[in-house]
């Protein structure tokens, strides 16, 4: 067993720098987290302009962050497949089909979320 060394505050700085690289290259590299950055961002400018109450923000930065895991998550395990099998392998490929499946999910539940919280006050609005 190895010793894991204790807390210390520039340990844990630093391994919020590796989080925030990650998350750049995830919206560098993947043109899918660039779709779900423009959503995200003009999501968060409707609730603004909407004056979402509280309780409809929880379920908007919910669903956003909920795309984003998701986004996350499949690249993660689409590059870790890839490293490790860069040829054509149908386990793999499986692998691959399931993890955008759930990014799939998570996108259609942040819709319905999205169509639910913003679109009552949106009715409102308009003429």
């Amino acid at each position: 067993m190895t010793n894991k060394p204790g807390f210390s505050i520039s340990a844990r700085l630093k391994s919020f720098r590796y989080a925030i690289r990650g998350l750049r290259m995830l919206v560098r590299e993947e043109h899918n987290a660039r779709v779900h950055l423009a959503a995200s961002l003009g999501v968060l400018a409707a609730g603004a302009l909407l004056r979402l109450s509280w309780d409809e923000w929880r379920w908007i930065v919910l669903a956003i962050a909920l795309v984003w895991l998701a986004e996350a998550f499949n690249t993660a395990i689409e590059d870790l497949c890839d490293r490790f099998c860069p040829d054509f392998d149908p386990a793999i490929g499986r692998i691959k089909d399931l993890a955008a499946g759930g990014v799939l999910v998570a996108s259609l539940a942040a819709a319905a979320i999205g169509l639910l919280t913003l679109g009552p006050p949106l009715l409102r609005v308009l003429p």
